[in-house]
Protein backbone atom coordinates (compact mmCIF):
# COMPACT_ATOMS: atom_id res chain seq x y z
CA UNK A 1 0.00 0.00 0.00
CA UNK A 2 1.24 3.52 -1.12
CA UNK A 3 1.76 5.98 1.83
CA UNK A 4 -1.94 7.74 2.93
CA UNK A 5 -1.10 11.49 3.22
CA UNK A 6 -4.93 11.83 2.89
CA UNK A 7 -5.57 9.50 6.00
CA UNK A 8 -2.02 11.07 7.62
CA UNK A 9 -3.43 15.09 7.48
CA UNK A 10 -7.05 13.58 8.82
CA UNK A 11 -5.02 13.82 12.34
CA UNK A 12 -4.21 17.20 12.14
CA UNK A 13 -6.48 20.09 12.65
CA UNK A 14 -4.32 22.75 11.43
CA UNK A 15 -5.00 21.75 8.20
CA UNK A 16 -8.81 22.47 8.09
CA UNK A 17 -7.62 26.08 7.80
CA UNK A 18 -6.10 25.97 4.05
CA UNK A 19 -2.98 26.47 4.46
CA UNK A 20 -0.12 24.84 2.68
CA UNK A 21 2.66 24.41 5.57
CA UNK A 22 6.19 24.49 4.17
CA UNK A 23 7.53 25.61 7.66
CA UNK A 24 7.99 22.34 9.17
CA UNK A 25 11.59 22.95 9.74
CA UNK A 26 11.21 25.39 12.46
CA UNK A 27 8.27 23.05 13.37
CA UNK A 28 5.70 21.19 12.47
CA UNK A 29 2.10 20.65 13.24
CA UNK A 30 0.80 18.63 15.90
CA UNK A 31 -1.68 15.80 15.40
CA UNK A 32 -4.83 15.38 17.50
CA UNK A 33 -3.39 12.31 19.16
CA UNK A 34 -0.90 14.37 20.87
CA UNK A 35 -3.05 17.03 21.84
CA UNK A 36 -5.20 14.71 23.55
CA UNK A 37 -2.09 13.34 24.99
CA UNK A 38 -0.74 16.48 26.66
CA UNK A 39 -4.70 17.14 27.94
CA UNK A 40 -5.48 13.73 29.09
CA UNK A 41 -2.77 13.78 31.47
CA UNK A 42 -2.81 17.56 32.76
CA UNK A 43 -6.86 17.26 33.44
CA UNK A 44 -6.51 13.92 34.68
CA UNK A 45 -5.42 12.92 38.36
CA UNK A 46 -1.50 14.55 38.78
CA UNK A 47 0.74 15.00 41.50
CA UNK A 48 4.76 15.21 41.88
CA UNK A 49 5.67 11.54 40.61
CA UNK A 50 5.47 8.52 43.52
CA UNK A 51 3.41 5.40 43.93
CA UNK A 52 0.31 7.15 46.16
CA UNK A 53 -2.57 7.11 44.46
CA UNK A 54 -3.45 8.08 41.10
CA UNK A 55 -2.50 11.09 40.86
CA UNK A 56 1.34 10.00 41.50
CA UNK A 57 1.14 7.01 39.48
CA UNK A 58 0.13 8.74 36.31
CA UNK A 59 3.06 11.19 36.77
CA UNK A 60 5.42 8.25 37.20
CA UNK A 61 4.04 6.68 34.33
CA UNK A 62 4.36 9.92 31.92
CA UNK A 63 8.10 9.74 32.69
CA UNK A 64 8.44 6.04 31.81
CA UNK A 65 7.04 5.84 28.87
CA UNK A 66 8.41 9.56 27.47
CA UNK A 67 11.85 7.49 28.14
CA UNK A 68 11.14 4.11 26.60
CA UNK A 69 9.11 5.77 23.62
CA UNK A 70 12.26 8.48 23.10
CA UNK A 71 14.83 5.14 23.64
CA UNK A 72 12.57 3.13 20.52
CA UNK A 73 13.27 6.23 18.44
CA UNK A 74 16.69 6.50 18.66
CA UNK A 75 17.59 3.20 19.90
CA UNK A 76 19.29 4.33 22.92
CA UNK A 77 18.79 3.44 26.40
CA UNK A 78 15.66 4.84 28.40
CA UNK A 79 18.44 5.42 31.20
CA UNK A 80 20.23 8.02 28.65
CA UNK A 81 17.19 10.41 27.97
CA UNK A 82 17.53 13.63 29.12
CA UNK A 83 14.67 15.81 29.14
CA UNK A 84 14.62 19.83 28.55
CA UNK A 85 13.20 22.70 28.09
CA UNK A 86 14.83 22.97 24.51
CA UNK A 87 18.04 21.69 22.44
CA UNK A 88 19.46 25.14 23.07
CA UNK A 89 19.13 24.84 26.57
CA UNK A 90 20.28 21.55 27.04
CA UNK A 91 23.18 22.64 24.82
CA UNK A 92 24.10 25.22 27.03
CA UNK A 93 23.71 22.86 30.30
CA UNK A 94 26.07 20.12 28.63
CA UNK A 95 28.65 22.82 27.19
CA UNK A 96 29.11 24.06 30.90
CA UNK A 97 29.07 20.53 32.23
CA UNK A 98 31.70 19.21 29.74
CA UNK A 99 33.71 22.23 29.75
CA UNK A 100 34.78 22.20 33.57
CA UNK A 101 37.56 19.58 32.50
CA UNK A 102 38.45 21.54 29.53
CA UNK A 103 41.59 24.43 30.04
CA UNK A 104 44.27 26.41 28.25
CA UNK A 105 45.73 24.26 25.06
CA UNK A 106 42.44 21.88 24.75
CA UNK A 107 40.74 22.49 21.64
CA UNK A 108 37.26 22.12 20.55
CA UNK A 109 35.49 21.88 16.88
CA UNK A 110 32.61 23.24 15.63
CA UNK A 111 31.52 23.65 11.69
CA UNK A 112 29.84 26.14 9.87
CA UNK A 113 27.05 23.87 8.29
CA UNK A 114 25.41 24.14 11.84
CA UNK A 115 22.61 25.45 13.52
CA UNK A 116 23.60 28.54 16.12
CA UNK A 117 22.74 26.36 19.26
CA UNK A 118 25.74 23.87 18.48
CA UNK A 119 28.03 26.52 17.93
CA UNK A 120 27.44 29.40 20.26
CA UNK A 121 27.49 27.36 23.71
CA UNK A 122 30.68 25.46 22.81
CA UNK A 123 33.24 28.29 21.45
CA UNK A 124 31.69 30.60 24.43
CA UNK A 125 32.28 27.24 27.07
CA UNK A 126 35.58 27.72 25.17
CA UNK A 127 35.90 31.21 25.30
CA UNK A 128 35.09 30.99 29.37
CA UNK A 129 37.99 28.08 30.20
CA UNK A 130 41.19 29.58 27.94
CA UNK A 131 40.59 26.76 25.19
CA UNK A 132 40.87 27.24 21.68
CA UNK A 133 38.29 26.64 18.91
CA UNK A 134 39.05 25.38 15.29
CA UNK A 135 36.16 26.15 12.75
CA UNK A 136 35.26 23.47 9.70
CA UNK A 137 33.53 25.03 6.57
CA UNK A 138 31.60 22.91 3.97
CA UNK A 139 31.67 23.39 0.43
CA UNK A 140 29.58 26.36 -0.87
CA UNK A 141 28.97 24.88 -3.92
CA UNK A 142 28.14 21.52 -3.05
CA UNK A 143 26.98 22.00 0.58
CA UNK A 144 28.61 19.34 0.99
CA UNK A 145 30.51 18.87 4.64
CA UNK A 146 33.54 16.83 4.05
CA UNK A 147 35.02 13.75 6.51
CA UNK A 148 38.10 15.07 5.52
CA UNK A 149 37.62 18.65 6.79
CA UNK A 150 36.38 17.11 9.86
CA UNK A 151 39.32 15.07 10.36
CA UNK A 152 42.27 17.86 9.23
CA UNK A 153 40.90 19.90 12.41
CA UNK A 154 41.42 17.12 14.59
CA UNK A 155 44.48 16.77 16.80
CA UNK A 156 45.71 15.41 20.36
CA UNK A 157 44.58 18.11 22.27
CA UNK A 158 40.60 18.03 20.87
CA UNK A 159 37.91 17.70 23.65
CA UNK A 160 35.01 17.87 21.41
CA UNK A 161 33.28 17.86 18.49
CA UNK A 162 30.06 19.58 17.77
CA UNK A 163 28.37 18.69 14.17
CA UNK A 164 24.81 18.39 12.60
CA UNK A 165 23.44 14.94 11.65
CA UNK A 166 21.33 17.44 8.95
CA UNK A 167 21.80 20.57 7.84
CA UNK A 168 18.31 23.09 8.94
CA UNK A 169 19.47 25.21 6.21
CA UNK A 170 20.15 23.56 3.27
CA UNK A 171 19.41 19.92 4.26
CA UNK A 172 23.24 18.48 4.17
CA UNK A 173 23.29 14.84 5.99
CA UNK A 174 27.23 14.56 6.77
CA UNK A 175 28.52 11.10 6.74
CA UNK A 176 28.69 11.05 10.95
CA UNK A 177 29.97 7.26 11.16
CA UNK A 178 33.16 8.18 9.08
CA UNK A 179 33.53 11.50 11.03
CA UNK A 180 32.42 9.93 14.21
CA UNK A 181 35.39 7.13 13.62
CA UNK A 182 38.07 10.15 13.07
CA UNK A 183 36.57 11.61 16.05
CA UNK A 184 36.89 8.72 18.41
CA UNK A 185 40.42 7.98 17.22
CA UNK A 186 41.76 11.68 18.51
CA UNK A 187 40.36 10.93 22.19
CA UNK A 188 37.49 13.28 21.45
CA UNK A 189 33.74 13.25 22.19
CA UNK A 190 31.20 13.62 19.22
CA UNK A 191 28.21 16.18 20.27
CA UNK A 192 25.65 15.83 17.37
CA UNK A 193 22.80 18.12 16.79
CA UNK A 194 20.42 15.65 15.69
CA UNK A 195 16.98 18.51 15.37
CA UNK A 196 16.39 18.47 11.66
CA UNK A 197 17.93 15.10 10.93
CA UNK A 198 15.11 13.50 12.89
CA UNK A 199 11.96 14.74 11.81
CA UNK A 200 13.10 12.37 8.39
CA UNK A 201 15.49 9.93 9.14
CA UNK A 202 15.11 7.14 12.45
CA UNK A 203 18.04 7.95 14.03
CA UNK A 204 20.49 5.26 15.93
CA UNK A 205 22.41 7.14 18.13
CA UNK A 206 24.74 3.78 18.24
CA UNK A 207 25.27 3.23 14.39
CA UNK A 208 25.87 7.08 13.72
CA UNK A 209 28.81 7.20 16.70
CA UNK A 210 27.39 9.88 18.55
CA UNK A 211 28.47 10.66 22.32
CA UNK A 212 25.21 13.26 22.70
CA UNK A 213 22.60 13.41 20.38
CA UNK A 214 19.88 15.68 20.54
CA UNK A 215 16.11 16.35 19.26
CA UNK A 216 13.00 18.42 19.92
CA UNK A 217 9.93 16.63 19.56
CA UNK A 218 8.15 19.63 18.06
CA UNK A 219 10.16 18.89 15.18
CA UNK A 220 8.80 15.70 14.52
CA UNK A 221 5.01 15.87 15.62
CA UNK A 222 5.26 16.23 19.36
CA UNK A 223 5.00 19.68 22.01
CA UNK A 224 7.92 21.88 22.11
CA UNK A 225 10.82 20.75 24.70
CA UNK A 226 14.37 19.03 24.14
CA UNK A 227 15.90 15.37 24.53
CA UNK A 228 19.14 14.72 24.73
CA UNK A 229 20.90 11.08 24.43
CA UNK A 230 23.70 9.77 25.59
CA UNK A 231 24.75 6.12 27.04
CA UNK A 232 23.84 5.88 31.05
CA UNK A 233 27.76 4.91 31.24
CA UNK A 234 28.62 8.58 30.07
CA UNK A 235 25.98 10.07 31.66
CA UNK A 236 27.92 8.66 34.95
CA UNK A 237 31.10 10.69 34.43
CA UNK A 238 29.32 13.83 34.44
CA UNK A 239 28.41 15.84 37.55
CA UNK A 240 26.33 18.91 37.45
CA UNK A 241 25.35 21.55 39.73
CA UNK A 242 21.98 20.61 41.64
CA UNK A 243 20.18 20.93 44.43
CA UNK A 244 21.30 19.81 47.52
CA UNK A 245 17.78 17.50 48.12
CA UNK A 246 17.62 16.39 44.52
CA UNK A 247 18.53 12.99 43.35
CA UNK A 248 21.38 12.33 42.04
CA UNK A 249 20.78 9.45 39.70
CA UNK A 250 21.17 9.29 35.88
CA UNK A 251 19.14 10.96 34.27
CA UNK A 252 17.27 13.02 36.43
CA UNK A 253 20.21 14.79 37.72
CA UNK A 254 20.52 16.63 34.86
CA UNK A 255 16.29 17.44 34.64
CA UNK A 256 16.26 20.44 37.12
CA UNK A 257 12.43 20.89 38.84
CA UNK A 258 9.79 19.40 38.47
CA UNK A 259 9.01 17.71 34.67
CA UNK A 260 6.68 18.68 32.35
CA UNK A 261 4.45 15.80 33.00
CA UNK A 262 1.82 16.90 30.35
CA UNK A 263 4.56 17.35 27.78
CA UNK A 264 6.62 13.72 28.36
CA UNK A 265 2.94 12.58 27.71
CA UNK A 266 2.79 14.41 23.76
CA UNK A 267 6.60 13.57 22.91
CA UNK A 268 4.99 9.48 23.89
CA UNK A 269 2.56 10.18 21.37
CA UNK A 270 4.14 11.77 18.52
CA UNK A 271 6.52 8.77 18.69
CA UNK A 272 3.51 6.69 18.37
CA UNK A 273 2.41 8.89 15.55
CA UNK A 274 5.59 8.22 13.42
CA UNK A 275 5.08 4.46 14.25
CA UNK A 276 2.00 4.54 12.79
CA UNK A 277 2.57 6.36 9.50
CA UNK A 278 2.85 3.15 7.45
CA UNK A 279 -0.53 1.65 7.69
CA UNK A 280 0.61 -1.55 6.71
CA UNK A 281 2.62 -1.82 10.16
CA UNK A 282 -0.35 -3.39 12.56
CA UNK A 283 1.54 -6.58 13.67
CA UNK A 284 0.73 -5.57 17.48
CA UNK A 285 3.61 -8.19 18.10
CA UNK A 286 5.87 -6.29 16.27
CA UNK A 287 8.43 -3.62 18.58
CA UNK A 288 7.81 0.10 18.52
CA UNK A 289 11.60 0.12 16.93
CA UNK A 290 10.12 -2.34 13.74
CA UNK A 291 7.00 -0.01 13.32
CA UNK A 292 8.95 2.96 13.17
CA UNK A 293 11.72 1.36 10.73
CA UNK A 294 8.55 1.04 8.53
CA UNK A 295 6.94 3.73 8.86
CA UNK A 296 9.87 6.19 8.59
CA UNK A 297 10.91 3.99 5.25
CA UNK A 298 7.50 4.61 3.76
CA UNK A 299 7.47 8.16 5.03
CA UNK A 300 11.02 8.33 2.96
CA UNK A 301 9.38 7.58 0.25
CA UNK A 302 6.87 10.07 0.17
CA UNK A 303 8.67 12.77 0.63
CA UNK A 304 11.68 12.04 -2.00
CA UNK A 305 8.64 11.83 -4.61
CA UNK A 306 7.78 15.23 -3.42
CA UNK A 307 11.03 16.73 -3.52
CA UNK A 308 11.79 15.60 -6.90
CA UNK A 309 8.40 17.10 -8.09
CA UNK A 310 9.28 20.79 -6.35
CA UNK A 311 13.28 20.89 -7.53
CA UNK A 312 12.25 19.98 -10.87
CA UNK A 313 9.30 22.66 -10.55
CA UNK A 314 11.63 24.95 -8.91
CA UNK A 315 14.49 24.57 -11.81
CA UNK A 316 11.86 25.56 -14.30
CA UNK A 317 11.24 28.97 -12.89
CA UNK A 318 13.28 31.78 -13.76
CA UNK A 319 16.06 33.56 -11.76
CA UNK A 320 15.55 30.95 -8.99
CA UNK A 321 18.58 29.65 -6.90
CA UNK A 322 18.49 26.37 -5.51
CA UNK A 323 21.46 25.99 -2.52
CA UNK A 324 20.90 22.68 -1.25
CA UNK A 325 22.84 20.32 -3.24
CA UNK A 326 24.10 17.86 -1.10
CA UNK A 327 24.25 14.53 -2.26
CA UNK A 328 22.81 13.01 0.98
CA UNK A 329 19.92 15.66 1.98
CA UNK A 330 16.87 15.94 3.84
CA UNK A 331 13.66 16.96 1.74
CA UNK A 332 14.70 21.00 2.77
CA UNK A 333 14.98 23.47 0.18
CA UNK A 334 17.06 26.74 0.37
CA UNK A 335 16.01 29.69 -2.22
CA UNK A 336 17.23 32.72 -3.20
CA UNK A 337 15.45 34.95 -6.08
CA UNK A 338 16.78 37.39 -8.81
CA UNK A 339 16.05 40.84 -8.04
CA UNK A 340 13.90 39.86 -5.40
CA UNK A 341 14.46 39.70 -1.41
CA UNK A 342 13.25 36.34 -0.47
CA UNK A 343 10.92 37.78 2.42
CA UNK A 344 9.08 39.88 -0.46
CA UNK A 345 8.42 36.32 -2.22
CA UNK A 346 7.52 34.64 1.11
CA UNK A 347 4.77 37.59 1.74
CA UNK A 348 3.71 36.83 -2.05
CA UNK A 349 3.30 33.43 -1.14
CA UNK A 350 1.16 34.26 1.91
CA UNK A 351 -1.33 36.00 -0.11
CA UNK A 352 -2.68 32.94 -1.24
CA UNK A 353 -2.57 30.63 1.97
CA UNK A 354 0.96 29.33 1.34
CA UNK A 355 3.83 29.44 4.00
CA UNK A 356 7.48 29.70 3.29
CA UNK A 357 9.08 31.68 5.94
CA UNK A 358 12.70 33.23 4.99
CA UNK A 359 15.55 34.04 6.77
CA UNK A 360 18.76 32.33 8.12
CA UNK A 361 16.87 30.18 10.55
CA UNK A 362 19.52 30.37 12.91
CA UNK A 363 21.97 28.61 10.87
CA UNK A 364 24.05 31.82 10.64
CA UNK A 365 27.34 30.70 10.25
CA UNK A 366 25.80 28.65 7.11
CA UNK A 367 24.22 31.57 5.59
CA UNK A 368 27.67 33.76 5.91
CA UNK A 369 29.35 31.15 4.39
CA UNK A 370 27.22 30.66 1.73
CA UNK A 371 27.33 34.45 0.56
CA UNK A 372 24.04 35.27 2.26
CA UNK A 373 25.00 37.44 4.88
CA UNK A 374 22.33 37.35 8.00
CA UNK A 375 19.79 37.33 5.29
CA UNK A 376 19.23 33.20 4.33
CA UNK A 377 16.59 32.76 1.43
CA UNK A 378 13.57 31.30 1.45
CA UNK A 379 13.21 27.84 3.02
CA UNK A 380 10.64 24.83 1.97
CA UNK A 381 10.44 22.12 4.39
CA UNK A 382 8.78 18.82 3.60
CA UNK A 383 6.58 17.03 6.34
CA UNK A 384 4.32 13.80 6.88
CA UNK A 385 1.18 15.92 5.94
CA UNK A 386 2.73 17.41 3.27
CA UNK A 387 0.56 16.19 -0.24
CA UNK A 388 0.99 17.02 -3.93
CA UNK A 389 -1.23 19.47 -4.34
CA UNK A 390 0.37 21.65 -1.36
CA UNK A 391 3.59 21.61 -3.43
CA UNK A 392 1.52 22.18 -6.51
CA UNK A 393 0.26 25.50 -4.74
CA UNK A 394 3.91 26.64 -3.73
CA UNK A 395 4.74 26.47 -7.79
CA UNK A 396 2.22 28.10 -8.71
CA UNK A 397 2.39 31.02 -6.26
CA UNK A 398 5.73 31.33 -6.93
CA UNK A 399 5.74 31.54 -10.31
CA UNK A 400 2.88 34.33 -9.89
CA UNK A 401 5.42 36.29 -7.61
CA UNK A 402 8.15 35.84 -10.00
CA UNK A 403 6.36 36.66 -12.97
Amino acid sequence: MAYDVARVRSWFPALESGWAQFDAPGGTQTPRQVGDAVASVLTGPLSNRGTIGASEVNAEQAVHAFRLAMADLVNGHPRGIVHGRSTTQLVYDFSRHLSREWGPGDEVVVTRLDHDSNVRPWVQAAERVGASVRWVDFDRETGELATEAVTAALTGRTRLVAVTAASNLIGTMPDLPAISAAVHAAGALLFVDGVHYTAHALPDVAALGADFFTCSPYKFLGPHCGVLVARPEVLETITPDKLLPATNVVPERFEFGTLPYELLAGVTAAVDVLASLDPETTDAASSRRAHLAASYAALHEHESELQARLEQGLAELPGVTQWSRAGRRTPTLLTTFAGRAASEVTHALAEGRVLAPSGNFYALEASRHLGLGDGGGLRIGLAPYTDADDVQRLLDGLAGALA
